[in-house]
């Protein structure tokens, strides 16, 4: 999962579009990740996990339109010309979050279907919330959204299998733990990068934050070990091990000055190698 690019898509300008369409690559790929990994382990397939993609994708795509409209309401004191497209599209994956919910209650158990439903439109009021008062750079709420995110393997694993299988449990962990680390390690970069161009040192606190993710991530590869997950060990030491050559580069300008676009192809190699290790650790 592009962890980086899901921070750095907040700090680029975005230029308005028409086309409500998800813009952040690195959640998109944070989405649906999990889904691939959970729908390779359950050895299966059902035609509800289709629904599953389809309502996963509808959920977030509807997030910027959702955005636009409650400006709209609370903010904005005239009409904008976004808004009357921001309401077809919000209207168009209403619709297909609906279609793709009908088909999920025929397949998922009620108490799941209930607890998943009531989790996603929670955490979407709150991100819609969030973005409207434009604190989508905050790191705790990036942090809850990785978690939310991969959360999606969970659904599949419903979808699939009609349950939330045991191996389900460890994947979502340890691609939220993976990803909560990238987040952490790129907002350190950003704050050393701001500090390149001023005269003021850099911010430690995310650099230490960054550093007990890794401590984490290494103590779950040692209780791995422990217990004979060396495929799961080797994902979370390589994890470690790529986290800590960025934290390390960040300490000379020439490391800084990597373009963010190199930088998040190397976090999405990164996280798709995790990815596959993790596949092959819980098959």
């Amino acid at each position: 999962m592009a962890t980086e690019s899901a921070v750095f898509s907040n700090v680029r300008p975005q230029k308005q579009s028409t086309w409500f369409l998800p813009r952040e690559h690195g959640a998109t790929a944070m989405l649906f990740t999990p889904i691939v990994c959970a729908a390779i382990l359950s050895r299966g397939w059902r035609w509800s996990e289709l629904a599953t993609i389809t309502a996963a994708f509808a959920a977030l795509a509807a997030k910027d339109p959702a955005v636009v409209l409650a400006r709209q309401r609370f903010v904005w004191k005239q009409w904008h010309p976004e808004t009357a497209p921001a309401i077809r599209w919000f209207a168009g994956w209403t619709v297909l979050l609906i279609l793709s919910g009908l088909v999920l209650m025929a397949s998922w158990p009620f108490k799941a279907l209930v607890a998943m439903g009531s989790g996603v439109a929670v955490f979407s009021v709150l991100a819609i919330a969030i973005n409207v008062k434009n604190r989508q750079r905050s790191t705790l709420f990036q942090i809850a959204s990785a978690a939310a995110l991969t959360s999606s393997s969970l659904a599949t694993s419903l979808s699939a299998t009609g349950t939330i299988a045991s191996w389900c449990w460890w994947l979502w962990l340890l691609l939220a733990l993976q990803a909560t680390a990238g987040i952490l390690v790129v907002h350190a970069r950003l704050d050393a990068r701001v500090a390149l161009r001023s005269t003021a040192p850099a911010g430690e606190n995310f650099r230490r934050a960054a550093q007990i993710s890794l401590v984490a991530l290494a103590c779950a590869a040692v209780i791995a070990i422990v217990f004979h997950h060396g495929w799961l060990a080797l994902a979370l030491l390589i994890a470690v091990m790529g986290y800590a050559y960025d934290l390390h580069r960040q300490r000379n300008a020439e490391g800084l000055q990597l373009p963010l676009k190199s930088v998040g192809q190397r976090a999405l190699a990164l996280s798709s190698l995790y990815a596959v290790l993790l596949i092959v650790g819980l098959w």
